[in-house]
């Protein structure tokens, strides 16, 4: 495992999650390489979104299902704020990660969480676990708890 790996199985640990990490043989950045390697549904990939509040200059982590699309306009009226999209460099340094490895959990910044209710749809989940060949399966109550996030609609329809 690496660092990046266990810096999420810390952090969950300390949740009291006891979720085991999975390294697949090869990277998979989308959901549906992600989908493809696990033999699950394309919806059942948590996808870690980072988003930029334009005038905070702060990130928000929106976990959406692999089949569905952030609709930004909705996120920014569930949110209030002024959203836009986040480079890498960003997403690094907000999360300590670098994108298609995005945890849901164990950044180097708190961060608000919003949890699209997408994700519901399935009794387990998916998300990465630091590294674009790891992942972790969890049901969407352990997702929210150990984000503290929000059940929100903001996919696009």
């Amino acid at each position: 495992m690496k660092a990046a790996n266990l810096r999420v199985k810390e952090r969950l640990e300390t949740l009291g999650l006891e979720l085991e990490i999975t390294i697949l043989p090869d990277a998979v950045r989308t959901a549906k390489a992600a989908a493809d390697a696990l033999g699950c549904d394309v919806g059942q990939i948590a996808n870690s979104l980072i988003f930029r509040d334009l005038d905070a200059d702060r990130a928000l982590l929106i976990m959406c299902a692999g089949d569905r699309r952030v609709d930004l306009a909705r996120a920014g009226e569930a949110t209030g704020l002024r959203l836009g999209k986040a480079d890498a460099d960003f997403v690094r340094a907000a999360t300590g990660f670098a994108i298609g490895g995005v945890p849901p959990v164990a950044h180097s910044t708190p961060l608000t969480t919003l949890l699209d209710r997408s994700l519901e749809r399935y009794a387990e989940v998916w998300a990465a676990a630091g590294t674009p060949e790891s992942v972790f399966r969890m049901t969407p109550d352990d997702l929210a708890r150990m984000t503290g996030g929000r059940w929100v609609d903001v996919a696009a329809d």
